[in-house]
């Protein structure tokens, strides 16, 4: 069942990153060079409140932890962080295969 959740937000991380992706790609057709938005602009966009607030709860509590890993997280391109999610929580719900387990095989 845990190993379900994890593939099941690993294919939500995936299909996250190919829109960001497809976004990033849509707009550098449209400017002539490669575009790569970070993810906290694109967060912004969509929703600048719970950027704010989520900003506010991480500091107050850690602030090292925002000034060092969720700025450089949030500088970072979308689509690159989201394909690095789902990488690693399908790698985390991958189920390894059996070998050996009957003697006719």
């Amino acid at each position: 069942m845990i190993r379900f959740v994890f593939r099941l937000l690993a294919t939500i991380s995936l299909a996250l990153a190919v829109i960001l992706a497809v976004l990033d790609a849509t707009r550098s057709v449209a400017m002539s060079r490669l575009v790569l938005t970070p993810l906290g602009e694109s967060w912004k966009t969509l929703s600048p409140a719970t950027l704010d607030s989520l900003r506010a709860m991480v500091e107050g509590r850690w602030p090292l932890l925002w000034d060092i890993v969720a700025v450089w997280l949030l500088s970072a391109p979308g689509a690159i962080v989201f394909a690095v999610l789902a990488l690693l929580l399908y790698a985390i719900g991958h189920r390894p295969e059996r070998h050996g387990d009957f003697a006719a095989e």
